[in-house]
Order: C-alpha cells, then sequence, then structure tokens
C-alpha cells in the first residue's frame, strides 16, 4: 500500500521519555495506557497525553498505511540531523504495532548489531517516542517514530520536535493546495478526494493524447481531395509569376513607348523608365502623368532631329540649345540621344 499523509492542523507534536526499560527482545512499550507526561514535565500546551483503547485503533490504522518500516534511532538523531548535519544511524525497526492493558508496543522490533550489543550492556534504558497529539485533548493521534535515550529531559528537543511537525504539516497543506487546483482544473467539487481527481485527471490527459495522435495521423496522411502537394503548388506559383512578369513588361513597353512618342520621355530616359516600370508601375504612370511634352521633340516635324538638306548640319535649333541648358546637358549628349532615337 502507499504511503499517505493525513492533514494534522489540530495536532502538535509530543516527545516523551518514559520509564520503559529496553531490552534487545523483539517488543518495546512505547506509550503507556490513559494519562500521562513526561518525566520533565511536559507537555504544556495541554493538561497531558492521553492514549486509551480507541484512539490506538486510530493510531494503528494511520501507522499500517505506511509501506517503509518504523525507525528506533539513538537520542533523537533523526530530528537533530538538520541542525547539526550528523548522520542518524538506526539502532532498530518495526512495523507493527499492538494495543495492550498496559498501552501502545511495538511487537516486531529488529535491533541492529551494535544497538543489541549496546543495550545487552547497559549503555541505552529508556525508549523516547515521538507522536502527534491533539492541541485541545491531548489525545495522541499519529506515532512518528521513537528513539534509544538515556536523558529524560534533553535540552532544546521540544523546539527541533516541534520544527520536524511544521514541516510536516507544510507538506500536507502544500498536497491539498495542489488538490485544491487540480479539482478546479477538473471541474470536480471542493470535496472530491484525491482518488477522483486522480482519475479525473487521467481520463482528461488520455483524451487529449487521443486527439493529438489523430491530428498527427492527419498530418502524416492527408486527404489528396483537399490538399494539394507542394511542388505542384510551386509549379503553379512560378508559372504565375512569370505570366504576371510578362504582362507588366507589355504593358510598362507600351506606356514608355507612347511616352517617348509624346515627347515626355527623352531617349536617355528609357532604360530608367522602363526599370522604374517593373518596380512600381503606378509611380511611372504618376511620374509621366506630370510630365510636359519636350517642345524641341514635339514641336517639329522631325521629332526634334535637324531637318535633311540644313546647311548648319549637326547644328541644334535654338528650341534644343534651350532645352540643353534646362535640361543640364551639353549639347553633344543630346545631339547623341538624337541619333539613338
Amino acid at each position: 500500500m502507499n504511503r499517505k499523509r493525513s492533514q494534522q492542523t489540530h495536532s502538535s507534536i509530543g516527545l516523551a521519555v518514559c520509564a520503559f526499560a529496553v531490552t534487545a527482545a523483539k517488543e518495546i512499550q512505547l506509550l503507556p495506557a490513559g494519562q500521562f507526561r513526561s518525566n520533565d514535565g511536559r507537555p504544556i500546551d495541554v493538561p497531558h497525553w492521553l492514549i486509551n483503547e480507541v484512539m490506538a485503533a486510530s493510531v494503528i490504522a494511520e501507522f499500517d498505511t505506511h509501506t517503509n518500516k518504523t525507525v528506533v534511532d539513538y537520542e533523537h538523531q533523526t530530528l537533530l540531523t538538520a541542525q547539526n548535519g550528523q548522520p542518524a544511524p538506526a539502532a532498530g525497526w518495526f512495523s507493527d504495532l499492538e494495543w495492550r492493558e498496559s498501552g501502545l508496543f511495538a511487537v516486531d522490533v529488529e535491533w541492529t548489531e551494535r544497538a543489541s550489543q549496546m543495550i545487552d550492556a547497559g549503555e541505552y534504558r529508556y525508549i523516547s517516542p515521538v507522536f502527534l497529539h491533539d492541541k485541545k485533548t491531548g489525545a495522541v493521534t499519529r506515532l512518528l517514530h521513537a528513539a534509544l535515550t538515556n536523558n529524560p529531559a534533553l535540552d532544546g528537543m521540544d523546539a527541533v520536535a516541534a520544527s520536524q511537525f511544521l514541516s510536516i504539516e507544510g507538506e500536507d497543506m502544500q498536497l491539498e493546495q495542489l488538490l485544491a487546483a487540480l479539482r478546479k482544473l477538473t471541474g470536480q467539487n471542493e470535496t472530491a478526494d484525491i482518488e477522483s481527481v486522480l482519475a479525473n485527471l487521467t481520463a482528461t490527459l488520455s483524451s487529449k493524447e487521443d486527439a493529438i495522435a489523430a491530428l498527427k495521423t492527419a498530418a502524416e496522411h492527408p486527404d489528396p481531395a483537399r490538399f494539394v502537394p507542394i511542388a505542384v503548388m510551386k509549379s503553379l506559383q512560378d508559372e504565375l509569376a512569370s505570366l504576371k512578369a510578362e504582362k507588366l513588361d507589355l504593358e510598362v513597353g507600351d506606356v514608355v513607348e507612347i511616352a517617348l512618342s509624346e515627347g515626355k520621355l527623352l531617349p536617355a530616359q528609357e532604360e530608367w523608365a522602363r526599370n522604374l516600370g517593373k518596380e512600381n508601375l503606378t509611380s511611372l504612370k504618376q511620374y509621366l502623368a506630370s510630365a510636359q511634352p519636350i517642345a524641341a521633340l514635339t514641336g517639329t516635324q522631325t521629332g526634334g532631329k535637324p531637318p535633311e538638306g540644313n546647311d548648319n548640319k549637326g547644328e541644334l535649333t535654338d528650341d534644343q540649345l534651350a532645352l540643353c541648358k534646362v535640361m543640364g546637358i551639353t549639347p553633344e549628349d543630346f545631339k547623341k540621344n538624337m541619333l539613338t532615337a
């Protein structure tokens, strides 16, 4: 069975060094029947500790939920390890409790060889149990472990034992907070126990895993009636891009040819205009819409070229010279453009 923890919100820790002589036998008395106090005057939060047959039945039932055996150490070193950093060797182990008329007993103690020798030699004489008790009634609620000791009132032991209990209680509170969060996550009420919550959570995770598996299968085996292969899609995209480029080239060519014929572009501007049109046809059209026809190119029958038979061959007209000045180009460059037009 699994080890369980129960909340002890109304419990406090107790440590009693009882005057029970210990031997190396398998049975040791842990607690006396009825009301009892420690030899040093504890407890201080209640008049006395208390255990009877009914209370013992509850203590034993909780104890039996533990899988691991319970330790008997030396001088409560299990509680002191975190404080002094020393190891806490076991003197013995037990896993079976029994209630008798005289009190609570461990009836299957397995002593270590070292502990048996020390007990037989009289080096240790007493058993000191560590337990939880109700802070209102003093009733023992849970047995934690026990120790071999010779000192019925170890200085500071109550504080150390209390810190150990607070650690246990803190873990229980964290578990309850986690359980509350899981109840909310799985949509269960506040009274749902941990088994119900875990079952619901397992079912939820299982359904999610099924959904993920279905999506994975669909991704690995797509329906050909619903999806186009990537290679086909890429081919269509390339073909469409090529058609768009051809259409754009034709449209840009038409716009540039018209602009040249209307004198809105110089032959030297043709390459620039075609490149602009390929990048942004709208920008080219806007530029040409605001461009004024060049009179030197459109005002003569020769399209801005010197008329044939002119005695001043190679000379520019007055309009052409004025245009060179406005455009910031030399007459020679203007002539070259006229010859290539």
